[in-house]
């Protein structure tokens, strides 16, 4: 069953707003303004079981894969390792300070069930 992440902000995390955390010229938010994954959710449908566990949002997880470019990050573990600490990768990924960060196969996994030829379409109508 396919997940739909809804950003919002977080009831007791000290007023800290990530939106205000990240400066105004970052990066992420360059790319935030561009990237369109409107249609990552439909492109993995086919892929989704229809009863047991709510998946993460494929937005939220090709955003993550997305990560690991920019600083080359040299794998999944580490993305994991880092993204708590790093404002930005949250703000971007609409998460908050006490959002969990899942484990690492959650990527690996998510990849495997959508496989190569749906991954491959992905990246590239992204990259378009």
């Amino acid at each position: 069953m396919m997940g739909i992440h809804q950003p919002q902000k977080e009831l007791f995390s000290y007023q800290v707003d990530l939106d205000r955390r990240v400066r105004t010229d970052h990066p992420l938010r360059r790319l935030n303004a561009v990237l369109d994954l409107s249609f990552v959710r439909a492109e993995v449908a086919g892929c989704q079981g229809s009863n047991g566990h709510v998946s993460v949002d494929p937005v939220v997880l090709v955003k993550r894969m997305i990560l690991l470019f920019p600083e080359d990050i040299p794998g999944e573990r580490e993305l994991m390792a880092r993204l708590g600490e790093r404002r930005d990768h949250l703000w971007f990924l609409g998460s908050g300070l006490d959002t969990p960060v899942p484990n690492h196969s959650v990527l690996s996994k998510a990849r495997k069930r959508w496989g190569a030829e749906v991954c491959e379409r992905v990246f590239v109508r992204g990259v378009r």
